[in-house]
């Protein structure tokens, strides 16, 4: 998958109107209306290709409560100084005069499932034949004794990018030499699962390349152990000898609370203390996900693996990381691909177009330090019940430098491919 285009990367994955200041938004005559809620990697896409593959038969609204959407996967380079945050942000623009999609900016506060409604937080409402909620993740703030939203102002989760990405960025960037990073690592399961130590990664790059070589990054971790950890301790050793230094619940003893005023994190057997915290608490569908009842005791929304298609209403489906997806990993490659699920089915129920065998896609990057890029992925299909991967494949230790520089290029590649692919 060297070097791929945006053209590549689609084939690999498988009429405008503001909003009206109304009680209900009032839709097209005639035609089948679909509402997505989200407008990341799942819902942008999802909302994408029912327009575009119904020719405008379908009328869509994709509503997100931002103007513009700045992603969470290659987020980890900005703060590595890799990327700028402008060129991880993107406009809605493109799916409303080129796909006729109507996007609504504001917060959808409840859905209406026998009404086939959803109500936003202004008070007006929108109908639908089909719903398609993409909201991502919330975090879980008690998770974690002694954090809060108010306190992630200080010690970020960044973990939703946007505002908390700066804040990740500018705390980074204030580091002095012998000062330490501390990271508490989030939970099983979350967005993301190489994305802490990619971002561990890129704080270690930032401080050799001013020359902080007594700076350090301690990652606190609540798993026994972690997505591509031999490749990743590999590489911490072979570019940044003693800057991150990982530690499990076998060794600090459990995270038992923290204090962000203090800069420590105590532990079962220690306490660690840090100029700056990156705080990562455990995470759970999207609030509109529980508030319209599509979630179970696991904080996650059960789909049918065939067609993404909620367990608990067949007018609605979910991606994402908001999905309880088997094998899938909560990533942006994977809602993208369950987008494209999602959508044929959508399609299918409201204009009778062919629906095809479900097959996913997924693969995850990671850069530890420039043209050092690492790995992992599979493809899916439904099966016993979930989503089941068919094969799979991941990096491995002592590759050659030309196949990590390789994966590098591949995966900017993607970035342009899913981003295209999402926004048009």
């Amino acid at each position: 998958m060297a070097g791929l285009t945006r053209r590549q990367f689609g084939l690999f994955t498988g009429a405008s109107a503001a909003a009206l200041s109304l009680p209900t938004y009032l839709r097209a005559q005639g035609k089948p209306r679909v509402v997505v809620i989200g407008g990341g990697a799942g819902g942008a896409t999802a909302a994408r290709y029912i327009a575009k593959d119904s020719d405008g038969a379908i009328d869509v609204t994709l509503i997100d409560d931002a103007e513009l959407f700045t992603t969470c996967f290659f987020s980890n380079l900005y703060i590595g100084g890799f990327r700028s945050f402008e060129s991880i942000t993107h406009s809605y623009d493109t799916l409303q005069s080129s796909y006729g999609i109507t996007k609504v900016t504001g917060r959808a506060s409840s859905v209406d499932r026998a009404a086939k409604t959803v109500t936003m937080a202004d008070g007006s409402s929108i109908p639908y034949d089909r719903l398609v909620v993409s909201p991502g993740i919330d975090l879980i703030w008690d998770s974690v004794e002694g954090y809060s939203e108010e306190l992630s102002k200080a010690a970020p989760h960044a973990w939703k990018a946007g505002e908390q990405t700066k804040i990740l960025k500018a705390g980074v960037d204030a580091i002095e030499n012998g000062q330490q990073v501390l990271m508490v690592a989030p939970p099983n399961p979350y967005r993301c699962p190489p994305g802490p130590y990619e971002r561990a990664s890129m704080m270690a790059h930032m401080f050799k390349s001013r020359g902080l070589s007594d700076a350090k990054i301690i990652i606190l971790d609540p798993k026994p152990k972690f997505s591509k950890q031999g490749v990743f301790q590999e590489g911490w050793e072979k570019h940044y000898p003693g800057m991150i230094e990982w530690y499990g619940p076998d060794v600090h003893g459990g995270i038992e609370g923290i204090d962000v005023n203090a800069g420590t994190v105590e532990t079962g057997l220690d306490t660690f203390k840090g100029a700056f915290m990156n705080v990562i608490p455990a995470q759970k569908a999207g609030a509109i996900a529980a508030a319209a009842g599509l979630t179970d005791d696991s904080g996650f929304c059960p789909i049918e693996p065939e067609s993404m298609r909620s367990s608990v209403d067949e007018a609605v489906f979910v991606i994402g990381d908001a999905c309880i997806a088997g094998d899938m990993p909560k990533s942006a490659f994977s809602a993208n691909s369950q987008a494209k699920v999602a959508a044929m089915n959508v399609r299918g129920d409201l204009i009778g177009s062919k629906v095809f065998p479900a097959k996913f896609a997924n693969t995850c990057w990671s850069l530890i330090e420039a043209d050092d890029s690492i790995k992992v992925g599979a493809q899916y299909a439904p099966g016993e019940g979930k989503i089941a991967s068919t094969q799979g494949f991941i990096s491995q230790m002592d590759e050659e430098d030309a196949l990590r520089k390789a994966n590098f290029e591949e995966s900017v590649g993607w970035y342009a491919g899913i981003t295209a692919d999402m926004f048009g």
